[in-house]
């Protein structure tokens, strides 16, 4: 039985869909709720025309959280659905497609591997498009590092910096902080392979990285680390991207032999066989939303500054933007 998996933030993160990571371990935390593989989650389903229940996955990471608020919230409010938000870490969302306990996954970050497992082999999953945005991971460094070191944007120049940014847990090594543990990552793998003087260490959330990030800038610390696009700290703080050897399709089929840089990510949606065959009208607002970096970023700024609920920011950008809602359920 696959519980759900709630973390502090989000985050997020993301770490993403990269290929290859074992069953992850679930650890309950904060509150109990929906679980995958239990009695009492329905699949969406209905004639069509009809929403009733709509059960939505909640990846860790603020990002997510903003597509999943806005959808959920046009889903209830506009539709009528009976909408149960399940937070649940990547790999294990895609196990509840089966059941259908699992309607929509709505901010996927490549995972081939899982593609492959559900969509192609088991057939309990569809890709239903692109959301619109458009991620980037990488490693970064704050504006202010990049400004007075500039030729530290370029990975060959890392290890003439590693002294720089040794702490008390990098073990006499340059430290590369990376997020939530759960975080799908190259960095362990980039670090051996490209012969660099440094350790990765975690932060343990998305916002405890965030928060490192923000105290760099504002005390002209050093640090380098794991971070990703789109994130709602870029509209306060520049994060400047390191230049790792170019991506190239392949480079990173071996995640233990790779040297290249993270492919860029055109985020995707995945629902269920059974729901997209319902006849829902929850499916068709899935397939049909779309929206960019600078929209996400708003209601995740909304979420993760500015205290707001997910529903109360997702209700502020749908007031504000209601000609693109209308478009998402065929009005007008």
């Amino acid at each position: 039985m696959l519980e759900n998996v709630i973390t502090a933030h989000p985050l997020k993160r993301r770490r993403l869909g990269m290929v290859g990571l074992a069953a992850l371990a679930l650890v309950l935390s904060g509150c109990g709720g929906a679980k995958v593989g239990g009695s009492g989650s329905d699949p969406a389903g209905g004639s069509a025309g009809k929403c009733g229940p709509f059960n939505l996955a909640v990846n860790p990471w603020v990002g997510y959280e903003a597509n999943a608020a806005v959808i959920a919230y046009v889903a209830q409010k506009d539709l009528g659905c009976k909408v149960t938000k399940k937070d649940l870490k990547e790999e294990v969302a895609w196990q509840g497609f089966g059941t259908g306990e699992v309607d929509a996954v709505v901010e996927n970050w490549g995972h081939d591997d899982l593609r492959k497992k559900y969509i192609d082999q088991q057939k309990t999953a569809v890709a239903v498009g692109e959301t619109g945005n458009k991620g980037v991971i990488g490693w970064y460094v704050p504006p202010w590092m990049a400004a007075k070191y500039p030729d530290i944007t370029d990975w060959k120049n890392l290890n003439k910096y590693a002294d720089m940014f040794k702490t008390s847990e990098s073990g006499g090594k340059g430290q590369l902080l990376d997020g939530d543990p759960s975080f799908v990552t190259n960095d362990g793998a980039l670090v051996k392979n490209l012969h660099l003087d440094y350790k990765v260490v975690y932060a343990g959330s998305e916002a405890a990285l965030i928060q490192a990030f923000r105290q760099a800038e504002a005390k002209k610390t050093p640090v380098i680390g794991y971070f990703y696009e789109p994130q709602w700290l870029f509209s306060e703080i520049r994060l400047v991207k390191v230049g790792l050897p170019a991506y190239k399709p392949g480079c990173d089929a071996d995640p233990e032999k790779v040297a290249c840089d993270y492919p860029p990510y055109p985020l995707d949606k995945i629902v269920s066989k059974k729901f997209a065959d319902s006849g829902s009208p929850a499916y068709k607002l899935v397939k049909n939303f779309t929206w960019t970096n600078t929209d996400q970023n708003l209601v995740a700024q909304y979420i993760a500054q500015d205290k707001m609920s997910p529903e109360d920011a997702a209700k502020k950008w749908v007031e504000r933007h209601r000609d693109t809602v209308n478009a998402w359920l065929g009005k007008g």
